[in-house]
């Protein structure tokens, strides 16, 4: 394993919500890992999954499309790896399970961790170098969902959420972790099969507000960050070509609901940079629609667009691909995707990777991300489309 000094941690960091720091009103967040894709289905379209047809990791993207499931019970797991052309030790890793209780309910729960590697800590005294020892910052997260279908269409969820985070920005140090609670709330559309000139259709669409709760304190003081809170909605239409094959069309917007970043003034009235304002998570959700100085058009630049496709051959063969586009003075996160999916019996795996666009390098960039996912007490076949319940696919 690689060692690294302190600043390893600040430029991970910051690099995990923002890849360009060309603009000073990037919006930032405690906790940003929360915002990477967790499983390679939705990698591979885009980083999309608030709309699309319900699998095994819908808790991270919607947790209410779980009732729709064909499957009574689900498993996943999944590893990304993170900076992997600098580093060999940090990666994020998720674990899910969800448990279809009948027809109209369901529950899930989840883990994800986040490794940030070994770092090595020194000190300078009297010009020379002391080590200080190895550390190894981390954070995770334990969910915790129930989603309930309130008509044959509609479902919504609710999810719970336990946040930690151990930094380990200093040696030794007490002060270097902090806990939270987040809540999401989430919402999901599933039409009856339509039809569509001379093929049969489903229309999806979804919204979840997530990681709504407290700012994260990580020491004695004053100074707190907000969790990223994040809205997304989307919709999508899936086209059943025939009894084989079937090709789905999807988009999302999402935006963080945290404010703006504000200018800090030195005594002369100069601005010596920005800063989150000092107000609580509430309303910093409700400020986060208004609060941009250049109004409209830049309230509009921080919503990301993610678009994408995934066609299915009888449910045992996939191709995905997809677009994200974020706005250049908010971060510049451009990047096209491409995967594929192969079910084997009950196993499903899925991996995915990532070209970007942007002048910025992603930290995914030239990543192949894997997922595997256990469908347990399996009620319809995967050989035909199914064309009255949702596969896990």
């Amino acid at each position: 394993m690689r060692a690294f000094t302190f600043f390893t941690i600040n430029f991970v960091l910051g690099s995990l919500l923002s890849f360009a720091q060309n603009s000073n009103r990037v919006i930032t967040t405690g906790v940003p890992f929360l915002l990477i894709t967790a499983d390679a289905r939705a990698a591979g379209m885009g980083d999309l999954g608030v709309a699309t047809s319900v699998d095994n990791y819908s808790q991270y993207w919607n947790p209410a499309k779980y009732v729709f499931s064909s499957n009574k019970k689900g498993f996943g797991l999944s590893y990304t790896p993170y900076l992997s052309k600098l580093v060999d030790d940090i990666f994020l890793g998720n674990i899910t399970y969800y448990n279809k209780v009948d027809e109209r309910s369901s529950w899930a729960t989840s883990i994800r961790y986040f490794s940030l590697g070994e770092i090595q800590f020194n000190d300078f005294i009297g010009g020379s170098i002391i080590d200080q020892g190895m550390e190894r910052p981390s954070e995770l997260t334990l969910d915790l969902s129930y989603s309930l279908k309130l008509s044959p269409e509609f479902s919504m969820a609710v999810a719970g959420r336990f946040i930690f985070s151990d930094l380990k920005i200093a040696a030794n140090s007490d002060n270097s972790s902090a806990s939270t609670l987040g809540v999401d709330i989430a919402a999901f559309y599933k039409s009856e099969v339509f039809d569509l000139s001379s093929k049969k259709a489903v229309f999806r669409s979804g919204l979840n507000i997530s990681n709504i709760g407290p700012k994260l304190n990580y020491d004695s003081g004053e100074q707190k960050s907000f969790i990223p809170t994040n809205l997304r909605t989307g919709a999508g239409l899936e086209l059943f070509i025939d009894e084989n094959n079937s090709i789905g069309l999807y988009s999302e917007f999402s935006k963080l609901l945290v404010p703006t970043p504000v200018a800090v003034y030195d005594k002369n009235q100069n601005i010596i940079g920005y800063g989150q304002p000092d107000i609580d998570f509430v309303s910093g959700i409700f400020k986060s629609f208004t609060d941009s100085p250049n109004g409209l058009s830049e309230e509009l630049s921080e919503i990301t667009i993610a678009l994408g496709l995934e066609y299915s051959f009888q449910g045992a063969f996939l191709i995905r691909t997809g677009y994200f586009n974020e706005s250049v003075e908010k971060g510049s996160r451009r990047y096209f995707t491409m995967g594929a999916g192969f079910n084997l019996n009950f196993i499903d795996i899925d991996i995915s990777y990532l070209f970007s666009t942007s002048r910025v390098r992603n930290p995914l960039e030239n990543t192949i991300r894997f997922s595997l996912s256990m469908n347990l007490d399996q009620s319809s076949s995967q050989s035909t489309i199914n064309y009255d319940s949702e596969n896990s696919l």
